[in-house]
């Protein structure tokens, strides 16, 4: 089996950045993304002992 092999590849692959058409799919991404962004500023102002901002919005 060939380093290049698809059964030898591990980790995320890479997606194309572009606007998500379905509502549903959308919505879901977007709240998994501001989570995973609140949970990094938290994690940031406990470790760096820092005053952090973080202003998201949907429209």
């Amino acid at each position: 089996m060939s380093p290049d092999s698809p059964q030898r590849k591990l980790g995320w692959g890479k997606i194309e950045v572009k606007r998500i058409e379905n509502t549903t799919n959308r919505q879901v991404t977007f709240c998994k993304r501001r989570n995973g962004l609140l949970k990094m500023a938290y994690e940031l102002s406990l470790l760096c002992d820092a005053e952090v901002a973080l202003i998201v919005f949907s429209l």
